[in-house]
């Protein structure tokens, strides 16, 4: 299992689009918000992705594909 920190952009068009809910049935990964902001036009999600390093890589390759911006926070934690 690892567990990475990401902070999570999103255009106005994803705003309403249940994201997190297809990260946990589509790569079986486990989201946990620590902080968000999410408004009409844009919004952000501080979170922490937890689940097997390959899912994990192809979830935050999945969210850079459906154009939502992901920027790594810190180091990836191995447990």
């Amino acid at each position: 299992m690892i567990s990475v920190r990401v902070k999570l952009t999103f255009p106005e068009s994803l705003v309403r689009t249940p994201i997190l809910a297809r990260l946990v049935r589509d790569f079986d990964v486990e989201p946990n918000i620590r902080r968000a902001n999410v408004e009409e036009h844009e919004g952000w999600i501080l979170c922490e992705i937890d689940g097997e390093g390959p899912a994990v890589e192809a979830a935050l390759a999945w969210l850079r594909d459906e154009g939502i911006q992901t920027d790594l926070l810190g180091d990836v934690l191995e447990s």
